[in-house]
């Protein structure tokens, strides 16, 4: 009996961190969609690559730090916000650029929200273990992330192409890799699986807008 009691709570355990982890998903979703159109509405300049990444890592590190406690959600909600920004201006670049802007934009949104809910129905539906992604899955984003810092100081645009490529893919195994974690009670704390997520999916958005917008057709 204190077997299956046990087992009963572990399972309880499990489905608040993942109902956690989606709602807080939604609500920094949503709160950086703001932010992207804010910055748009306001014409803010693309804030520049180490501004960008000093941002990120800053805010990152900070919302590690106060994961366990109540600070965490809005350390969230300031990353987010800020990654939010700084989509702004991409997303107000290819309008800009691309006659068909808008729709390679809505495309991308399209992409990106089927991969996901795809890639979270079969991880919770088939219960699988994708831990062994684990190793693969850091030292091919270490790579990638270099890559793109390469080719972006070096115009490489092959490179870069590459590099979106292998984050489309990379993001997708987070995906899978995360939302197992969650289920099978590898990831307890519902504010860095929300950051995960949230971080799988902008990097598959911006990855595959980059695609769309490369065979788009227009230079």
């Amino acid at each position: 009996m204190s077997i299956n009691v046990n087992t009963q709570a572990h399972g309880i355990s499990i489905n608040s961190v993942l109902k956690n982890t989606y709602q807080l998903l939604s609500a920094t979703l949503l709160f950086s969609g703001l932010m992207a159109y804010l910055a748009l509405s306001l014409n803010l300049p693309h804030f520049g690559l180490l501004i960008t990444l000093g941002g990120y890592f800053g805010l990152l590190y900070l919302t590690n730090k106060l994961k366990s406690s109540s600070y965490g959600i809005l350390a969230v909600f300031a990353l987010t916000g800020f990654m939010g920004l700084t989509l702004g201006p991409i997303i107000g670049a290819y309008t800009t650029a691309f006659s068909n802007g808008s729709e390679l934009i809505a495309m991308a949104m399209t992409g990106t929200g089927l991969i996901f809910l795809s890639l979270s129905f079969y991880a919770i539906t088939s219960g699988k273990d994708f831990s062994f992604l684990s190793g693969f899955l850091t030292a091919g984003i270490v790579v990638a992330f270099l890559a793109g810092i390469a080719a972006y100081f070096f115009a490489m645009p092959a490179l870069s192409l590459a590099v979106s490529v292998a984050f489309i893919l990379l993001m997708s195994g987070l995906i899978l890799f995360e939302t197992s974690n969650i289920i099978r009670g590898g990831e307890t704390n519902y504010i860095m699986a929300t950051v995960t997520l949230f971080i799988s999916i902008y990097n598959l958005f911006l990855s595959l807008l980059q695609l769309l917008g490369v065979f788009s057709g227009e230079d």
